[in-house]
């Protein structure tokens, strides 16, 4: 157990203790200081506060974090390509098929179970010692994944994710004859009907802000590079489908068009390339996955038809 001392001043008065210890103790999130207070673990003259009480602006507060104990998630010696890796993240190369964290239906399988197997160095996050998932792709999406080793360098890639420092490239099959390049500027947010679905036809919601260049045409197709200024959920299939060009195999988005190109034998996307500033040194970290075998067949049979 570690423990930390933070002094309250005059000037933190009013302030709740959630958001002033998560200002001060850079290395945990809130959402990771609000579970502490939540368990007692953090004390001003030896008595529990709550996550939302105010700071009084004269007091000492007691953060003690308890050891990371094993995560429930089982390690399991599944295959995993790393593109990138060092004490503080890892870049991993996600396979089409497999699901980022366990939950409903997977209770193994998933990159978690691979990353647990895999990484020996994990320093625990949120008290478990378990890989911090910075960002998700679907389960048929492939590509490139950053995960963090521990909690400091989790609040750092989450910060800078959020606050769009990251470059986020992918590659996409998508039916029909999109213009050579463009952006999608739109709304975001839950399908009104199709609650599976996400939606730019709304009047209030998140901005969502995709960019693309046409790579090369197909017979009925076209592989494209897209460049997100955003990370909405589903962006890149909602922003396509809506405009037209829905992805190839994507059952949730697809057209009955789209659905006869049956050159992909699942979703067309995949994560091409993620570069971002390194959470210990800030020096950018650039890694690439190629497209994968799979796709490349799907380009190949549509340039021949």
């Amino acid at each position: 157990m570690t423990r930390s001392t933070v002094e309250a001043t005059a000037a933190d008065r009013g302030e709740r203790y959630d958001r002033f210890l998560a200002a001060r103790l850079p290395a945990l999130s809130r959402a990771r200081i609000q579970a502490l207070i939540d368990d007692g673990h953090v004390t001003v003259a030896a008595r529990a506060i709550k996550a939302s009480g105010r700071v009084q602006g004269t007091e000492q507060l007691i953060v003690e974090v308890p050891d990371a104990v094993p995560a429930a998630p089982q390690a399991e010696a599944l295959p995993l390509s790393v593109l990138y890796e060092d004490k503080d993240v890892l870049v991993v190369d996600k396979a089409a098929g497999m699901v980022v964290h366990p939950g409903a239906g997977h209770h193994d399988g998933t990159l978690v179970n691979a990353l647990l197997h895999h990484v020996t160095d994990l320093k625990g996050v949120g008290g478990e010692l378990r890989p911090g998932i910075v960002h998700r792709l679907d389960k048929d999406t492939s590509g490139a994944m950053v995960v963090a080793k521990h909690e400091r360098a989790l609040v750092s890639l989450q910060k800078a994710f959020a606050s769009r420092e990251v470059e986020k490239v992918y590659l996409a099959i998508v039916a029909g004859a999109p213009p050579d390049d463009g952006t999608f500027r739109t709304l975001h947010g839950r399908h009104p009907v199709h609650r599976m679905r996400f939606t730019g036809r709304l009047k209030t919601g998140k901005v969502a802000v995709t960019h693309f260049r046409v790579k090369e045409r197909l017979v009925g197709a076209a592989l494209v590079q897209v460049t997100l200024e955003t990370g909405r959920t589903h962006q890149i299939r909602m922003h396509f489908a809506e405009a037209g060009f829905p992805l190839l195999a994507d059952e949730l988005y697809g057209t009955r068009a789209s659905a006869k190109l049956e050159a992909a034998p699942r979703l067309a996307l995949h994560a091409h390339r993620l570069v971002f500033a390194h959470p210990r040194t800030g020096k950018p970290v650039a890694a690439v996955s190629p497209l994968p075998a799979d796709l490349v067949r799907a380009v190949k049979a549509l340039r021949g038809r």
